[in-house]
């Protein structure tokens, strides 16, 4: 069932290779440091002109193909990392932003427990 289905899928999309990160030693991070490699390796893991499926929704449109990571924004590669918010004691930003958190958290947990 699993190869049937394996089978099926390779016909209706095409598959992205990525590279994936493995578990760096000491003699590898100590190697990496001293190598600027980070301009030559690519920010996306999908080449220049590939397919984007799923993206072109309106019937007729022509296919979307992804742009060379030189065209896109910088700020598009900091999206996925964490929000900083700095401490800026009693009564900031920080405080508040974790209170809000609190009473969010609070409130799905006395929704969660009327339904039950």
């Amino acid at each position: 069932m699993f190869l049937q289905s394996l089978r099926h899928s390779t016909r209706r999309q095409t598959w992205i290779v990525c590279r994936a990160r493995a578990y760096a030693t000491k003699d590898a991070t100590e190697a990496s440091a001293s190598k600027s490699n980070t301009a030559t390796l690519p920010k996306s893991c999908c080449q220049a002109d590939t397919v984007l499926e799923g993206l072109n929704y309106l019937k007729g449109q022509a296919p979307v193909l992804a742009k060379p990571d030189e065209e896109y924004p910088d700020w598009l590669w900091t999206i996925t990392k964490p929000k900083v918010i700095p401490d800026d004691g009693p009564g900031g930003k920080l405080e508040r932003y974790n209170r809000r958190l609190e009473n969010k958290k609070r409130i799905k947990e006395r929704n969660f427990m009327l339904t039950q």
